[in-house]
């Protein structure tokens, strides 16, 4: 289903779109409402006791404990200027707790998926976090300085600095390259639960660690981080001193 909404949203952007801004200020185009049009529909036919949260408006209560969590296009803005780094994100949640999940990156061609307790998958092979356990050997992703709750870190800048590198993809990329093995840190200050569903099994699912900045490994609060075992106590001393 990622894959084919992937070359939906692909077809959308060769004919060439236009953004609207919703309330909060974010862009959304015809392509992601087509794309979450199309995912719902489909697992909906196949699921009918299902629940659905998505971003574009899909709301449906479960009927069984099971719900499906959707972000057509992770990264609309990237979408809309032609940077190849957005991604259709759906992950799967049974009685509360992210069971599954897969993310796809059209522009990069990388499909990563993940299931509990059955490892994290890319074209037949099982992913693995890295083993850094120094930040100044590590590579941090954190996803918009300019985000909201960004402000009330102080001290962030010279915390980046023992870093060997910094990057900012997007999101839904970062994430994917800690699972990957080619990044160790993912900060995301500000998002919603469909950004991180199923990104946060992905990574747990490659030996990595997501949480919240309140502590717990809850997608709905906002906020997260994902990182290699060794390097979560230097994320969480950060998250304590910011707080």
């Amino acid at each position: 289903m990622a894959r084919e909404a992937g070359s939906v949203a692909l077809d959308y952007q060769r004919r060439g779109i236009t953004a609207d801004t919703k309330e909060d200020d974010s862009p959304v185009t015809a392509a992601d409402r087509a794309c979450e049009k199309l995912i719902v529909e489909r697992i909906g036919r196949a699921f009918p006791d299902d629940g659905f949260l998505g971003e574009e408006g899909a709301n449906r209560e479960s009927r069984n404990g099971r719900k499906w969590i959707v972000d057509p296009i992770d990264g609309t803005r990237d979408f809309v200027r032609g940077i190849p780094l957005w991604a259709v994100l759906i992950g799967f949640e049974q009685d509360g707790e992210v069971v599954a999940g897969a993310a796809y990156c059209p522009g990069q061609g990388l499909l990563v998926s993940a299931g509990k307790g059955g490892g994290t998958w890319q074209d037949g092979k099982r992913l693995r976090v890295s083993e850094i356990s120094a930040l100044a050997d590590a590579v941090l992703c954190f996803n918009g300085f300019n985000k909201k709750g960004v402000g009330g870190m102080p001290g962030i800048l010279p915390w980046v600095e023992q870093f060997w590198a910094v990057r900012g993809l997007g999101g839904a990329v970062d994430a994917m390259l800690i699972s990957l093995g080619k990044a160790d840190v993912w900060i995301e200050p500000n998002a919603k639960p469909w950004d991180f569903a199923p990104l946060k099994i992905i990574v747990e699912e490659a030996g990595g660690r997501f949480g919240a900045f309140d502590g717990s490994s809850s997608i709905y609060q906002g906020n997260g981080y994902a990182c290699t075992p060794a390097l979560e106590p230097h994320i969480l001393e950060f998250l304590k001193r910011s707080s």
